[in-house]
């Protein structure tokens, strides 16, 4: 789904998605078998079902927790580092880099505005009973709180209490900062930075290697807790972060036509290809091909697209803010935590930020490295992402289709442009 230069240095980390999906499946059909059965014989065997199954999910999520900040710190310096080594490079790259970080702020947006009217029509359960022990990993902020603790006075303490946003903020400007400094000691921050990630990424993919048991656990006590509302919980959740990758789809088509002033049924006609091996191969770089012959039925200049549709490959991913931003929404629903305007504007901003810290790996890590930020800096637990988890590989079909769809509209409006005079009335090509 997602694609960065740097993810090519990554150790290859193999997610069994099928297996944790089946862990799913057999956890809530012996959670609801338990319940039936506690129903007419009483409540000792599932009481003790819950008593074992609990612990397992809570350790394996704190296996994942552990792993976030040292992930996301080392991803997002990293990314961010990245980013701006590729705007440097030439006023194409710049214009680029414009259009990706547009389209990034603004898709963070358009998920909190789609999931927040979604939800009261499709009216899903609410408040379900966690599967473990778990809390918020600290209060939603208000909108006061928000302006009040964006920037940390002490990042370690931020970094301690689970205050996401601070600490993702203060990475996000550490790497700006390193940015200016020197070649040696910037290569050398990078590095670090690099291995950091690396060695983490080997240890979300133990964590994550037990997701099968994990999984069950937690879906075992979930079904015992909730019964068939978990089920039904899980089909509106597909159903609802598709939709918000669906409008940064469908976004696609009025920048190809308005702005990339590309005739929208041969816009149409010419991603479609893309869109086909996107489904079936849910990769953007695998896609990179397809997208590339699409530029040139849309008569795209060879040199723009062979320049732009790398960089977009790399570093953006369109509809990832959005559906990041309605995945912790949905969880703090089923969660029974109300978000504030202060907690909404917190998750936008993160996953906004995080989406450059994205690499080439899994949807399963993906979505655990991208999301559970995102959680935490609303004040939501991790526990329901322990269970969307196991269905991530059927959202995660939207999540590339639109990535793909976007990558070739954003393409040709870059091309488009370089025929517009610059500031002086010089002409690029």
């Amino acid at each position: 789904m997602t694609d960065a230069s740097s993810a090519s240095r990554m150790p290859e980390i193999k997610v069994p998605g099928l297996l944790t999906l089946g862990g799913l499946v057999a956890g809530f059909a012996v959670g609801l078998v338990l319940t039936g059965m506690s129903s007419s014989n009483g409540s000792v065997a599932l009481d003790q079902a819950k008593a074992i199954a609990g612990p397992i999910g809570t350790l394996w999520l704190q296996g994942l927790q552990m792993t976030i900040l040292p992930l996301v710190a080392g991803m997002l310096f990293t990314g961010i580092m990245e980013t701006a080594r590729a705007a440097s490079a030439s006023a194409i790259a710049k214009r680029t880099i414009s259009w990706i970080v547009g389209t990034l702020a603004l898709s963070s947006v358009i998920g909190a505005l789609v999931m927040t009217t979604l939800i009261p029509l499709f009216d899903p359960p609410r408040g379900f009973h966690p599967p473990a022990d778990s809390a918020a990993l600290h209060a939603a902020p208000s909108m006061g709180d928000f302006f009040k603790t964006i920037l940390p006075t002490n990042v370690l303490e931020s970094a301690a209490n689970g205050a996401m946003l601070p600490v993702i903020l203060f990475i996000a400007i550490f790497a700006l900062a390193a940015t200016r400094l020197d070649e040696a000691p910037r290569r050398q921050l990078a590095l670090v930075f690099e291995g950091l990630a690396g060695a983490m990424m080997v240890v979300i993919g133990w964590v994550l290697k037990l997701a099968p048991i994990g999984v069950f656990a937690l879906g075992l006590t979930l079904a015992a807790s909730n019964g068939f509302a978990a089920i039904g919980a899980l089909a509106q959740y597909i159903v609802l972060v598709a939709s918000c990758g669906f409008v940064l789809l469908l976004l696609a088509y009025p920048i190809a036509a308005l702005i990339a002033r590309k005739p929208l049924g041969a816009f149409f006609s010419a991603v479609l290809p893309a869109q086909v091996v996107a489904i079936s191969t849910q990769s953007s770089l695998a896609s990179l091909p397809a997208m590339l012959a699409a530029c040139r039925k849309l008569d795209v200049r060879g040199t723009s697209a062979e320049f732009v549709l790398p960089i977009a490959v790399t570093l953006f991913r369109a509809t990832s803010p959005a559906m990041n931003v309605g995945v912790a929404i949905y969880a703090a629903h089923i969660a029974g935590v109300p978000l504030s305007m202060g907690a909404l504007a917190a998750g936008v901003v993160v996953a906004f930020i995080t989406t450059f810290g994205s690499a080439s790996v899994p949807g399963t890590i993906t979505f655990i490295l991208n999301i559970a930020p995102v959680a935490a800096a609303m004040g939501v637990p991790l526990w329901p992402l322990g269970i969307l988890v196991a269905v991530e590989m059927l959202p995660d079909i939207m999540r590339t289709v639109g990535n793909v769809t976007m990558d070739v509209a954003v393409t040709s409006a870059v091309d488009t442009a370089l025929d517009a005079p610059e500031e002086g009335g010089v002409t690029l090509h």
